[in-house]
């Protein structure tokens, strides 16, 4: 089965660091795009692009985490990895990975195929 399986997540306050990771099974995520969406309190039918890195391995973050959030691909266990640091209480919300082979940072999230099951991240004091 084609799967994306999420880890990490929780409690942390502000300025605290989290770890997400997204394990793919079935298929193998170097021939993907990947990325990170965001579902906020209260706006649990948006997705915000969080960040993305392209199948021509192009990144892009938003704005609101530049500088503090890391995303990668570890092609040898097939995983990626959102690395949250400097955490405000704004970056509270459910973390969900995506995968899609043709993806850009520009397709909006029904265009992305793949998806976990998300990762409850509250960041708060």
């Amino acid at each position: 089965q084609l799967r994306l399986v999420e880890a990490g997540g929780g409690l942390v306050q502000p300025g605290g660091s989290v770890r997400l990771s997204c394990a793919a099974s079935g298929f193998a995520l170097d021939y993907y795009a990947i990325g990170w969406f965001r579902q906020a309190p209260g706006k649990e039918r948006e997705r915000e692009r969080v960040s993305i890195i392209q199948s021509d391995d192009m990144t892009f973050y938003a704005d609101s985490v530049k500088g503090r959030f890391t995303i990668s691909r570890d092609t040898a266990k097939n995983m990626m990895i959102l690395q949250m640091n400097s955490l405000k209480p704004e970056d509270t919300g459910v973390y969900l990975c995506a995968a899609e082979r043709g993806a850009t940072w520009f397709s909006p999230w029904a265009e992305w195929g793949y998806w976990g099951q998300g990762a409850q991240v509250t960041v708060s004091s």
